[in-house]
């Protein structure tokens, strides 16, 4: 052992005699060297991109989102299967429709409030909400526009319950799946693009939803000119939040075809809205005339009488 020492130390010595004469001599160092991340050498390589990658998520949330599936761990035909689907509290409900009606920009809906607890709670009462309320609303749009005209008669169309809930509904269900299903499709194509679940999707769907039951409410007012403000601001704000979300996912993939996708989410959620102002509120009534009962009188003439 004292040989060893008396060696070493006669190495240092020899080392700094070395630096003495020669300052510029190139030394060793034993120590480990610091290992750069890899995503942060892809930052250091494209800074532009940073704000994107966390728009997508991160490890940790990806750990975050294997977790919340770990949770879903009993059988689909359970009761406490489903269950994990409501458990949300009103205070998150709150937070992503105020997330929803308020867009950040370069923030990411997904990101910033659903993936940690995907829900269907806040989805399904929305779309439940925005059905009875464009029914109601249409009827009394409609009541208001003929009211004082002696030649119409009111009479309540029910049947705009059933149509409103099929197309919100099927709107709010279908697209989402059509859209899970593209992703994927294209998640085996191209590597880089990120694939959001489907119950994350009905989410973002079903939170957009909801700036149109205020919309709804105010399309009372009989003004077509101001109905059509109201709609246009409003599929902006929604709008948004659905490029927001999903363009980030679709970006690295062939810039036709991200457009187009983009475009397409668009276009669809815009023929939601026009649809809906165009079949419950300006669609052209007809004039009820009153039903015209032949009566009798004591003469036993015919005497025309109509119906109020």
């Amino acid at each position: 052992i004292t040989c060893l020492v008396m060696y070493l130390f006669a190495e240092f010595d020899d080392a700094a005699n070395l630096l003495a004469a020669n300052p510029d001599a190139t030394t060793i160092s034993i120590d480990e060297p610091a290992e750069i991340p890899k995503n942060q050498h892809s930052r250091l390589q494209e800074p532009g991109r940073e704000e994107d990658d966390e728009l997508l998520g991160t490890d940790d949330s990806d750990k975050t989102e294997l977790l919340a599936g770990q949770k879903k761990s009993s059988p689909f035909w359970t009761f406490d299967y489903y269950q994990t689907f409501f458990d949300v509290d009103t205070y998150q409900v709150l937070d992503r429709i105020k997330g929803s009606v308020f867009p950040v920009p370069g923030k990411n809906f997904v990101r910033l409030y659903i993936r940690s607890n995907p829900d269907l709670y806040g989805p399904f009462w929305i779309c439940a909400t925005l059905v009875f309320t464009i029914a109601v609303s249409g009827n009394l749009s409609n009541f208001f526009i003929h009211l004082g005209k002696p030649t119409y008669h009111y009479v309540p169309e029910f049947r705009k319950v059933s149509i409103a809930a099929t197309t919100i509904y099927a709107y709010a269900w279908l697209v989402p799946l059509a859209l899970w299903g593209f992703l994927m499709w294209r998640n085996s194509k191209v590597m880089n693009i990120v694939s959001y679940s489907f119950l994350e999707i009905v989410c973002v769907y079903g939170y957009s939803l909801f700036i149109y039951i205020p919309t709804a409410m105010l399309w009372i007012i009989p003004q077509r000119v101001v109905r059509w403000v109201m709609m246009v601001f409003s599929l902006c704000l929604s709008g948004s939040v659905l490029v927001m979300t999903f363009w980030p996912a679709v970006r690295d993939d062939n810039r036709r075809v991200a457009v187009a996708t983009v475009a397409t989410i668009l276009l669809l959620h815009a023929l939601l809205a026009v649809g809906c102002l165009a079949y419950f509120f300006d669609a052209p009534e007809l004039d009820t005339p009153a039903p015209i009962i032949p009566a009798h009188n004591s003469t036993g003439t015919t005497v025309i009488t109509k119906s109020h």
